[in-house]
């Protein structure tokens, strides 16, 4: 049979996905790409990414190595606690930034209760 035990020709491939109206292209200059789950994040980094458009739908392509980390984690990370409170609480009571983060915490981003609390205790 033709074509067996052979690698298929390229340019045949390319002209016959024109034909069918399926046209690929690489996208450049992709840093990473973060795919997010309820509790998951899949983290890409250098990823190769490749658009391939047919019957005008787009579908992306994403080849590299996924690093795999817990969405709680990640909001630990960022409690959205503005930084305006965490100055007004160091400069009020003296600690580092670190303690006063961690009493706003507590404090469910209240800024004065944390500074009651670091005052009382």
């Amino acid at each position: 049979m033709p074509g067996m035990g052979r690698g298929v020709n390229p340019r045949q491939m390319k002209q016959a996905m024109k034909r069918m109206g399926i046209s690929q292209e690489e996208m450049q200059g992709v840093e990473e790409v973060v795919i997010r789950t309820a509790d998951k994040e899949y983290v890409i980094k250098e990823a190769a990414v490749t658009c391939v458009t047919m019957q005008g739908q787009k579908t992306y392509q994403v080849i590299g190595d996924a690093e795999v980390r817990s969405r709680q984690v990640a909001k630990e990370e960022a409690p959205g606690i503005p930084d305006e409170d965490v100055q007004l609480v160091m400069s009020q009571t003296g600690v580092s930034k670190e303690k006063a983060v961690q009493v706003l915490k507590e404090c469910d981003g209240q800024p004065a209760e944390a500074i009651l609390k670091i005052m009382s205790g």
